[in-house]
């Protein structure tokens, strides 16, 4: 038996996909058969220009091989993103040539990853097992300019119908994707495997206030800062509002980097401050030092469908969530985290009305914790993806 995984990202690369596809490829790791192989194609760590270490290009660990493309040097644009992902297929096709595999995989967030893998089921003749991270055709029109979005929604349409059309099973990593894609694929077996915590962040104390001495509170984000955060609409406002009050500390790095100190220094804002990203280790002490964990999805019609991970990161450290979400993502919060306080999307007001809410002592989320575990979650879709080569093998023996 041997399985091929397709995935932009990896550890040590820092992004939601990474840590996803690590947890899952330890769970097949352990419920594949002795003599099954896993070959995994991802790239070297590329999520940001401020965060670059080095891997192994190929790299064996027991079953596994994990092979690394390098990507030429690309930020955030639509062409350094297609330049960076035409050479991640020249690299798949490269690298699975010659060889044939009982079953392709994909964890993709952007449809081009999971689309490369449908590609390579149908040359392998081999079935398709999809994890979807996001609704890409979806977020076109509200992400792209009119022009980019009105030449690209109709061939990326195609691509989505002929990629999920091809697969066996597609997991969607939040339920409120089952609207749209349901409607699309009546006839498609869907399967929701959420985020979830990960090892690193189980078993977490759940911590004590800070000791402030009069000083203000910190507020600390940690994650991406593009689009879709939509941290430069709500940041300079928010934290003028604050000023006496709030110490923000932003950790990370995307495409709206330099708009947001651009913003921040047009409004004179000084309890801001914009930090490279830091290794998990590194985070789990700026964790343990905040008051307050802030989350932030922009005013989007898609990102209402959403389920951002980083939420599931955060209800683990015990410490009070103050987000800025809508659809999906908020009626999440409100029925399973205790001492999160939601608003509007890029509402600053709307958001010192429900910060004056929350309560500044940490607690123990242990339902939360128990019922998120990444662990369980991935060990029941490395269950589904060994059940499918399973039934081919009996169908074939029958």
């Amino acid at each position: 038996m041997k399985i091929l995984l397709l995935s932009f990202y990896h550890p040590p690369d820092l992004s939601a996909g990474s840590f996803r596809v690590a947890a899952l490829i330890k769970a097949l790791n352990e419920r594949l058969p002795a003599e099954a192989e896993l070959d995994v194609i991802t790239t070297q760590p590329n999520r940001y220009a401020s965060f670059s270490l080095n891997a192994p290009t190929v790299e064996r660990i027991g079953r596994v091989t994990f092979h690394r493309v390098t990507l030429p040097p690309h930020r955030s644009g639509i062409i350094d993103q297609s330049r960076a992902f035409a050479a991640y297929l020249r690299g798949v096709w490269t690298i699975t040539r010659r060889k044939q595999y009982d079953l392709v995989a994909a964890t993709s967030s952007r449809l081009m990853t999971a689309a490369l893998a449908a590609g390579l089921s149908a040359t392998k003749r081999a079935p398709l097992y999809l994890d979807l991270r996001d609704i890409f055709v979806d977020t076109i029109n509200d992400l792209f300019p009119g022009w980019i979005a009105g030449l690209s929604v109709g061939p990326f349409s195609i691509v989505e119908r002929l990629t999920i059309g091809r697969a066996t099973v597609v997991n969607l990593v939040s339920g409120g994707f089952e609207p749209y894609f349901a409607r699309r694929y009546p006839r498609k077996r869907f399967t929701f495997h959420t985020n979830g915590i990960d090892e690193e962040f189980l078993g977490l104390p759940a911590g004590r206030p800070s000791d402030r001495e009069g000083r203000p509170l910190t507020v600390l984000y940690a994650g991406n800062i593009g689009e879709g955060q939509g941290l430069h609409l709500i940041l300079p406002g928010l934290a003028l509002r604050l000023a006496a009050k709030v110490q923000f500390r932003i950790l990370g790095d995307g495409g709206r980097h330099d708009i947001l100190q651009y913003e921040l220094a047009k409004q004179n804002v000084t309890n801001v401050e914009v930090l490279p990203p830091v290794p998990r280790r590194t985070l789990l002490d700026e964790y343990a030092r905040a008051d307050v964990l802030f989350l932030h999805l922009n005013d989007v019609e898609a990102f209402k469908k959403v389920l951002p991970s980083k939420l599931f990161e955060y209800a683990a450290t015990g410490k009070p969530i103050w987000a800025g979400m809508q659809g999906y993502s908020a009626d999440f919060a409100s029925e399973y985290i205790s001492n999160v306080a939601l608003f509007a999307p890029c509402d600053a007001e709307g958001a010192l009305r429900s910060f004056k809410t929350l309560d500044l002592t940490p607690i123990a989320r242990t339902e939360f914790i128990k019922k998120f575990d990444r662990r369980a979650i991935m060990a029941s879709m490395a269950d589904d993806i060994v059940g499918i080569i399973e039934n081919e093998d009996a169908e074939l023996a029958f």
